[in-house]
């Protein structure tokens, strides 16, 4: 090879120096400033074709990772198997297996599919029991109720549910009406306890035209202790065909009507009752009221 200066002329006899020195261990920097072949061009060309001795390779952190992590591929793990046992990201792991034949799935779809439905029916089972026993430690803690908090529910649940007087219709009467036994339960321990008697209660059921009236009046006889043969005409609603209706079933009995006679002066006390539980339930704007 000639140069243009002449200095690089006798160019295999360079290499041939070159080639030497690198068998001796001499890194490129080194023979460059030994030999003062200083055009890295020419320098590559001199030492073309021969390995780098093994002390100037730079060492790779990773190879002990990629070992373990080819390993763990063969084995048959999947990616985030050998990610949680490595600690190293998805994709050097899929940079160093990629060459490596798939391992076989571990289950069949069946398999998969049963194991998830256990999973999520473990998940499920587990909810229940924390739902079910907060539920239990509330409920434990109310205990007996005195009159005056059952008097001050029952204001409360008439309020919510129950028939108010208007300015321009007067309705000072007490009717009620709920499709909740319990709410149901509550509302007659109220009037219980306030000492209306059971004769002075007008029961009637409202229920949708496709159920079955009779049924549901059996049903709520049973449940307030009413003869079925004391409730009034139950009131049928109509089915609208352009709704879809959950509350279907057995379990439908429709709403229970309970209308208390001569009882104007009890819904004067349930509604001055209610407006004092709102004031003190904001004590600081008592004044403002």
């Amino acid at each position: 090879m000639t140069h243009a200066s002449g200095k690089y002329a006798d160019f295999e006899g360079l290499r041939e120096k070159a080639i030497a020195l690198r068998r001796e261990g001499l890194s490129v920097r080194q023979i460059r400033d030994r030999l003062k072949v200083f055009n890295n061009d020419i320098l590559n060309r001199l030492l073309q074709g021969e390995p780098a001795p093994e002390w100037t390779k730079r060492p790779r952190a990773k190879d002990d990772l990629r070992e373990r992590a080819r390993e763990l591929r063969l084995q048959g793990m999947t990616y985030d198997r050998i990610q949680m046992e490595l600690g190293c990201s998805k994709s050097s792991i899929s940079l160093w297996v990629r060459d490596l034949p798939k391992p076989e799935p571990r289950f069949s779809d069946e398999e998969r599919l049963a194991r998830m439905n256990a999973g999520l029916a473990s998940l499920r089972a587990g909810q229940d029991r924390e739902r079910l026993e907060t539920k239990r430690i509330a409920r434990e803690s109310v205990g007996n109720l005195s009159d005056r908090e059952l008097f001050l529910a029952g204001v409360t649940l008439y309020w919510a549910e129950g028939m108010k007087d208007k300015p321009y219709s007067r309705r000072e009467a007490l009717l009620f009406i709920n499709s909740d036994p319990n709410v149901i339960k509550v509302y007659l321990s109220w009037l219980d306890m306030l000492g209306v008697a059971r004769e002075r209660l007008h029961l009637r059921v409202s229920i949708h035209e496709s159920a079955d009236p009779a049924e549901a009046e059996r049903f709520w006889s049973d449940l307030t202790g009413v003869p079925q043969a004391d409730f009034k005409r139950a009131t049928l609603k109509k089915h609208n065909p352009k709704t879809t209706r959950k509350n279907t079933g057995e379990a439908y009995r429709g709403c229970l009507v309970i209308y208390v006679t001569k009882s104007a002066e009890l819904y004067r006390r349930v509604e001055g009752a209610w407006y004092g539980i709102v004031l003190g339930a904001a004590p600081a704007d008592r004044r403002s009221v």
